[in-house]
C-alpha cells in the first residue's frame, strides 16, 4: 500500500480505531465531539479505500505492530493485533532464550507438511516460550492468544479480543473471526490448551477448515485429537549443555557474581531433570543460598516425596523446587502467594490490595516485588503481574489447605464487581479486554446467594460486553443479572437490557417483544405501573415498527396498547408520551403505518419529556405517514431532522441500539427514495464509519450500493456488492429480504458496462416478488431494466416493460425511479403513447429528484428540446449522477466530446 498522507489528529483517531475504541469513547479521550470523530473516521476511509470500519481497524492495527508485554513461559496482555509479517500478542521475553534449536527446526519441519503443529509436554517444560519464539519467527501475520485465565465458552471471545474484532449484528463470533483471518497467510497461536481441550479442538477444526490459509500452532499438556494434528514433544533441556546454561543465565541474572563449580551446577541440573521452570526457581536462589547451599536443600526436598520417580519424576522434580521454594518464603510472602492463585489473569496492585484488606498499598508492593524476584510471581507488563500457570496451580492448592479459599472468592467477587462497574461508567482504552476474564470467572464462580454484589457485576459485565460489541455476551449477562435481582424492579430493569441487545442480534424479533413483555410483567409485580405501561408501550411500538423483523397480530399489540392505559397514570409524563407513540403506531392495522395526527401528538408528547429515544420513535411515526400518503420529500426532510438525535444517543447503551439503527436505516433509504443520492451516499458513509451500525442490516455495504450504482461509482458499488453477498453467504443467508434487493445494484453496474452476463447473473438474485420490506429495492429492478435498455440500445420488449413500469401494482416508493425511466424508454423506442407516458410520470417526478433530471431528459428527447437535455445534465450534475450526466451531454453536440471523454472513464473497468 502506497503511504497516505494524514493529519496529526487523523493519526490518532486512527490508532483509536485499531484499538477498537467506540466513537464515544474516542471522543472523551481526545476531547472532541463525536461528529468530529465521525468525521475523521469517514475521511480516514476514503483515503484508506477501506469499505468499512472493520477494514480500518485492521489497517490500522497492521500500522501499529505488536505490543504488549508478557511473562516468561506464559504471554502478559496482548497488545498490537495481528499484522503483515508480525504475530501479534507474543509476549515480550524478559530474559535469554536458551537451546531448543532442534524443536524449532522440529517446529518449522512439521508446519511445512501440517497446518496444525501441538506442542506436546508436561507444565514447566517451557511449551508458551519455544512456541514465542517460533511464532517471532513467523514470516506471516498472525496473533498469540493465551488460554490460561479463559473459562469453558470463552476461546472465541479470547481470539476475537486478541484480533481486535467484535461480534456483528448479523454474523456470530466464529464468522467474524474467519473473515479477519480468511484473508490471506496467518498464524493463531493458541497457548495454554489443556483445560480447554475439546473447546480448543472444535475451534482450531473450524478455522482450519474455513480459512486455507491460516496455521495454528498449540501447546498443551494433551493432543487436541483432531485430523491432521502433528506433534512436537517438549522435554526436558538436555543435560549437560542447555540446562546448566540457562541455570548459570538466571543465576547471575539474580547474583552478576555468581560463580559455582560446573560439577555443582550440573548435579542440580540433574537432580531437576532438566525441568526449564524447575531450574529457572533453583536458580532464583543461588544469590542467597549458592549453588552447593541449593544443592543441599534440594537433596532433601527430593527425598521427601512420596512414591516412585518412573514416569512422574519430572512432575515431581518441579513440585519439589516449588515447595522448597514456597517454604523459603517469609510469613507475608507467603501469604500473599497463596490469595494470588484467585486471579485467573493479570492483576495489578490495585487488585491485589482488595483481596488483602488491611494492607497498606507500600507493604503489599514490597511483597509483590520480593515474589518477583524469587520468581514466584512474573511481570505481564507495565504496572501488571501474573503467576504462571503450573505456580498458580500450587498457589491454589495452598489457598486450599490455609482454608481461606471462600473468603478470597468473596473478596475478589467484590473486586470484580467494583472494577466491572468503575469501567462500565468510565470506560478506559482496553480495560474491559485487561480484565475481561477475572470478571466472567468471578461471575462463574459466584453461588446463587451472593446477593447484590454479583447482580451487579453481572449487570456490568453486560454494558461492558455490549459496548465491547460482544453483543451474546451481553444479552446472556443481562439475563444471569435478571435471574440474580433482589427485586422485580431491578430484573424488570435487566430483562429490558436484554431486549435492546438482541435488536442488534440476528433473529432477534420474537425475543425482543417477549423479553418486554416478562419486564412488563416483573415490574407489575413490583408495584410499578408506570414501568409497566412504558415496557408494554414499548413492545408495541418496536414492533409495529419493524413488521418484517418479527410480526404480532395487529389485535393484539391494541390489547396491549389497553394493558399499558390501565397500568400507567396518564397523567405521568413519560408514560402519556410512551402511549401516544403506541396509539400513533396502532391506528392502522397495515405494516409500518401510522396516524398522521396522532404521529404528531407523539412528537409533541416526546419533547414535552426530552427522551431522544422518544422523540425518535415520534418522528419516525410521521415519516411513516408521510411515505404512506406518497410525500417522499417530507419524508426525507423528516428523516434527516432524526439524524440530529444520534448526537443525544450514546452507542455504548443497548437501551439506544434499537433507534440508533432506524434511524439511520430510515434516512438512507428516505433519501435514496426521494432521489436524494449525496445524502443517501453521506448517511450510508457516516454508517461505514460507525462501530455499532457498520454491520446492522448490511449497512455497511447493502444500502449503499443502489445509490453509488445510481450515482455512476461503479468500481464502488461492485466492491461493496461483492463483499456483502460474500459476506450474506458465509453468514448462512440470513435476512434474504434485506440482501437480495441489493443486487438491482450490481445488475444496473453490469447493464451499463454492457456486460449482459454479469446483469443476468446479478438480475437474477432480485427476487420476483415484494419482499415484504418496507424499503424493498426490489422494486427498483424494472427501472434498472428500463435504463439499460435505453443506454445499450436494446429496445425489443420496451412496450411490455413500460407498460410494467407504469402499472398500479409499482411500489409507490420507487415510482419515482420506475415512472421517469419508463417514460424515457417509451420515447426512446418510439412508442405510441410515450408523450402520455411522460406527462403520466410527472407526479411522481416530483417527489423524486432522480427522476425529476430523467424526466427532464425524456421530455428533451420528446421535443428535441435543448434547453430540457441541458437542464437535465444540471440536475444529474447536482446529483453526482455521473454516468446519466455523461450520457445525457452525449445528446447535446455542442458538448458530445465532455460527455465521451466522461464516459470513456466511467465504463473503465476496474
Amino acid at each position: 500500500m502506497q503511504p497516505v498522507e494524514v493529519s496529526e489528529r487523523e493519526a490518532e483517531v486512527l490508532s483509536a480505531v485499531g484499538r477498537h475504541l467506540t466513537n464515544t469513547q474516542i471522543a472523551s479521550r481526545l476531547h472532541i465531539s463525536v461528529r468530529t470523530v465521525e468525521s475523521h473516521v469517514s475521511s480516514l476511509l476514503r483515503k484508506y479505500g477501506a469499505a468499512n470500519r472493520r477494514e480500518l481497524a485492521i489497517l490500522a492495527a497492521e500500522q501499529d505492530g505488536p505490543g504488549g508485554p508478557g511473562g516468561q513461559d506464559g504471554p502478559g496482555t496482548a497488545g498490537g493485533r495481528a499484522g503483515r509479517g508480525t504475530v501479534a500478542g507474543v509476549p515480550a521475553a524478559h530474559t535469554s532464550f536458551v537451546g531448543r534449536e532442534a524443536e524449532l527446526a522440529e517446529i518449522e519441519a512439521a508446519a511445512a507438511q501440517a497446518r496444525l503443529v501441538t506442542l506436546l509436554g508436561s507444565g514447566g517444560a517451557g511449551k508458551s516460550r519455544l512456541a514465542a519464539v517460533a511464532a517471532a519467527a513467523s514470516r506471516h501475520g498472525g496473533v498469540f492468544v493465551d488460554l490460561v485465565p479463559v473459562r469453558d465458552g470463552f476461546v472465541e471471545h479470547a481470539v476475537a479480543a486478541a484480533l481486535g474484532v467484535a461480534e456483528r449484528p448479523q454474523s456470530e463470533l466464529r464468522t467474524v473471526i474467519t473473515d479477519r483471518l480468511g484473508r490471506g497467510r496467518a498464524l493463531v497461536v493458541l497457548d495454554n490448551c489443556e483445560h480447554l481441550l475439546d473447546e480448543a479442538a472444535r475451534f482450531a477444526d473450524r478455522i482450519l477448515a474455513a480459512c486455507p490459509g491460516t496455521r495454528i500452532l498449540a501447546t498443551s499438556r494433551e493432543r487436541l485429537g483432531i485430523p491432521g494434528e502433528r506433534i512436537v514433544r517438549v522435554g526436558p533441556l538436555p543435560l549437560a549443555s542447555h540446562a546448566e546454561a540457562l541455570f548459570t543465565d538466571r543465576a547471575l541474572a539474580a547474583d552478576p557474581a555468581f560463580g559455582a563449580d560446573p560439577a555443582a551446577v550440573a548435579e542440580i541440573c540433574a537432580r531437576l531433570d532438566g525441568m526449564p521452570l524447575a531450574i529457572e526457581l533453583a536458580a532464583a536462589r543461588c544469590a542467597a543460598l549458592g549453588a552447593s547451599g541449593v544443592l543441599a536443600v534440594l537433596a532433601d526436598r527430593l527425598r521427601l516425596l512420596t512414591g516412585g520417580r518412573g514416569a512422574d519424576e519430572r512432575h515431581h522434580s518441579l513440585r519439589a523446587v516449588l515447595a522448597w521454594s514456597h517454604d523459603l518464603l517469609d510469613e507475608e510472602e507467603r501469604a500473599l502467594f497463596r490469595r494470588l492463585a484467585v486471579f485467573a489473569g493479570a492483576f495489578d496492585l490495585a487488585a491485589v490490595l482488595a483481596v488483602t484488606p488491611g494492607t497498606p498499598a507500600g507493604a503489599a508492593a514490597d511483597v509483590l516485588g520480593r515474589l518477583a524476584e524469587k520468581n514466584m510471581a512474573g511481570k505481564a507488563g507495565p504496572g501488571r503481574w501474573r503467576l504462571l500457570e503450573t505456580v498458580r496451580a500450587f498457589a491454589a492448592e495452598r489457598l486450599a489447605l490455609a482454608g481461606e479459599e471462600a473468603d478470597l472468592r468473596s473478596l475478589h467477587l467484590a473486586w470484580a464487581a467494583g472494577t466491572a462497574a468503575e469501567l462500565a461508567d468510565a470506560p478506559a482504552p482496553g480495560g474491559f479486554d485487561a480484565v475481561a476474564d477475572d470478571l466472567r470467572a468471578a461471575l462463574a464462580a459466584a453461588p446463587a446467594d451472593a446477593g447484590e454484589v454479583a447482580h451487579g457485576l453481572a449487570r456490568s459485565l453486560g454494558r461492558l460486553a455490549y459496548a465491547r460489541r460482544f453483543t451474546r455476551e451481553a444479552y446472556g449477562h443481562f439475563r444471569e443479572a435478571a435471574e440474580r435481582a433482589g427485586s422485580p424492579a431491578e430484573a424488570s430493569r435487566d430483562l429490558k437490557s436484554a431486549a435492546d441487545c438482541t435488536h442488534v442480534m440476528p433473529t432477534g424479533g420474537h425475543r425482543h417483544f417477549e423479553l418486554l413483555c416478562a419486564a412488563a410483567e416483573r415490574a407489575r409485580d413490583g408495584g410499578d405501573g408506570a414501568a409497566e405501561a412504558v415496557l408494554l408501550a414499548t413492545a408495541v411500538v418496536t414492533t409495529a415498527r419493524n413488521p418484517g423483523w418479527y410480526t404480532v397480530p395487529h389485535a393484539d399489540l391494541l390489547c396491549l396498547v389497553a394493558r399499558a392505559e390501565a397500568a400507567g397514570d396518564p397523567g405521568d409524563p413519560v408514560v402519556a408520551a410512551w402511549l401516544a407513540a403506541a396509539r400513533a403506531w396502532t391506528a392502522s392495522p397495515e405494516p409500518y403505518s401510522a396516524d398522521p395526527g396522532l404521529a404528531e401528538r407523539a412528537v409533541a408528547a416526546a419533547r414535552a419529556v426530552g427522551d431522544p429515544v422518544l422523540v425518535s420513535a415520534g418522528l419516525d411515526a410521521v415519516v411513516s405517514a408521510a411515505l404512506r400518503a406518497g410525500r417522499l420529500r417530507a419524508a426525507h426532510r423528516t428523516a434527516r431532522e432524526r439524524l440530529d438525535l444520534l448526537a443525544a444517543l450514546p452507542g455504548d447503551d443497548p437501551g439506544c441500539a434499537a433507534e440508533i439503527v432506524d434511524i439511520v436505516h430510515v434516512a438512507v433509504n428516505c433519501a435514496t427514495a426521494a432521489g436524494d443520492l449525496p445524502g443517501a451516499l453521506a448517511v450510508a458513509r457516516e454508517a461505514l464509519a460507525d462501530d455499532l451500525l457498520q454491520d446492522q442490516y448490511y449497512l455497511s455495504s447493502n444500502t449503499v450500493i443502489v445509490p453509488l450504482a445510481l450515482s455512476g461509482e461503479f468500481g464502488e458499488a461492485l466492491r461493496y456488492a461483492g463483499e456483502a453477498w460474500e459476506s450474506w453467504l458465509r453468514a448462512g443467508r440470513p435476512g434474504s429480504g434485506m440482501m437480495l434487493p441489493a443486487a438491482v445494484g450490481p445488475a444496473l453496474v453490469h447493464g451499463l458496462r454492457g456486460d449482459r452476463a454479469g446483469y443476468r447473473e446479478w438480475r437474477a438474485r432480485v427476487p420476483d416478488a415484494a419482499t415484504g420490506q418496507v424499503f424493498d429495492l426490489s422494486a427498483l429492478a424494472g427501472a434498472a431494466d428500463a435504463l439499460v435498455a435505453v443506454h445499450g440500445g436494446r429496445l425489443d420488449g420496451a412496450a411490455e416493460l413500460v407498460g410494467g413500469l407504469f402499472a398500479d401494482s409499482v411500489n409507490p416508493l420507487y415510482a419515482g425511479y420506475a415512472r421517469p425511466a419508463g417514460a424515457e424508454l417509451a420515447v426512446l423506442a418510439g412508442l405510441p403513447d410515450a408523450a402520455a407516458r411522460v406527462a403520466a410520470a410527472e407526479d411522481a417526478a416530483a417527489e423524486n429528484a432522480w427522476g425529476a433530471a430523467c424526466l427532464a431528459r425524456a421530455r428533451g428527447r420528446l421535443h428535441g428540446d435543448a434547453g430540457e437535455l441541458a437542464a437535465s445534465a444540471e440536475a444529474w450534475e447536482r446529483l453526482g449522477a455521473r454516468f446519466e450526466r455523461a450520457a445525457t451531454l452525449l445528446l447535446l453536440p455542442d458538448r458530445a466530446g465532455e460527455g465521451r471523454a466522461e464516459m470513456a472513464g466511467l465504463l473503465e473497468r476496474e
